[in-house]
């Protein structure tokens, strides 16, 4: 599987700008407002101390929260969590690709010294990471203690974003490491810094066609990119992706209850009660505010990120 842009979009694409509207296929009926956003995401962990001490020492996430075996990690001083972190007695962790659900979560820093920074810190460390161009945005990616997948990136400027038609641009290109490096201007990394959100969620599903009748017909998410070998990238205001769902791991099963897994993930929108409205009436699984594509992964439909 390969996804450069030369791959994607052939030998040298005609490329032009892709000014707000001019690019991404809609849904034919409900469609999530433009301040979509994500919230909180919560992962099951087969060792809660190990996995705090990753997600603070790695990452660079401060504890906001705990409360029995449930841990709540973001930014320093931030009122909403990133990632809620939940123990549950007989967890296992997981090999990547061995599940259908989370292929990884997506951390977005603020800009490119940011993750200049971050880089600098991972060597320091040791840690080794993935790392790739997607030409809307640079990434970093590493899996945790229990094997669960981890993305940290930063945007480019949405005045840098190209489009073929109306298919944004993305591919997987070579990481400019020394560029990014060299954006950090020797500065040391302190944590993730204010302005960090969850930028976007990942998920290994069993049918493409199926998962983009989920959460594009029935949750409204427009499709941004549809060319890219084995994924579809999915957002709302014209964002390259809240959401990525990919067909990796076809033929893998859902996650088991005792594996290290993504319990939900949580997308925040005006007027919640109209997307669970969509989801319902196009007959798919409910739970509350909760709704189940076809594979058993769980979306939150909420007004704000933790309540």
């Amino acid at each position: 599987m390969s996804g450069s842009t030369r791959d994607i979009f052939g030998g040298a694409p005609v490329a032009q700008p892709a000014l707000s509207g001019s690019y991404g296929a809609p849904p034919p009926g409900y469609r999530l407002p433009a301040g979509t956003r994500l919230g909180a995401v919560r992962l099951q962990v087969s060792h809660l101390e190990r996995s705090l001490a990753w997600y603070q020492e790695i990452l660079g996430m401060e504890l906001l929260d705990a409360s029995g075996d449930v841990r709540s990690l973001g930014v320093r001083g931030a009122n909403e969590p990133l990632v809620v972190l939940e123990y549950r007695p007989g967890t296992r962790p997981v090999h990547p690709g061995s599940r259908l659900g989370l292929y990884h979560v997506a951390i977005l820093l603020p800009d490119r010294p940011a993750l200049g920074r971050f880089v600098q810190h991972l060597a320091q460390r040791g840690v080794r990471a993935g790392a790739s161009d997607h030409l809307v945005s640079e990434a970093l990616y590493l899996h945790d203690p229990d094997g669960l997948g981890i993305e940290v990136y930063r945007d480019r400027p949405r005045s840098a974003w190209q489009r073929i038609g109306t298919e944004l641009m993305m591919a997987t290109d070579p990481f400019d490491a020394a560029g990014v490096v060299e954006a950090a201007a020797d500065e040391p990394w302190q944590g993730m810094p204010s302005g960090t959100v969850i930028g976007h969620v990942h998920l290994h599903v069993g049918n493409l066609a199926r998962a983009a009748v989920f959460y594009s017909d029935a949750l409204g998410f427009d499709r941004m990119v549809w060319r890219y070998p084995g994924a579809l990238f999915l957002g709302a205001g014209g964002y390259h992706h809240h959401l990525g769902v990919n067909s990796w791991a076809q033929g893998a099963p859902a996650p088991h209850a005792d594996d290290a897994r993504l319990l939900e993930w949580r997308l925040v929108v005006d007027e919640p009660a109209r997307a669970l409205e969509s989801v319902r009436a196009a007959g798919f699984e409910m739970n509350g505010a909760l709704a189940l594509d076809p594979w058993g992964t769980a979306v939150r439909l909420s007004a704000t990120s933790n309540g």
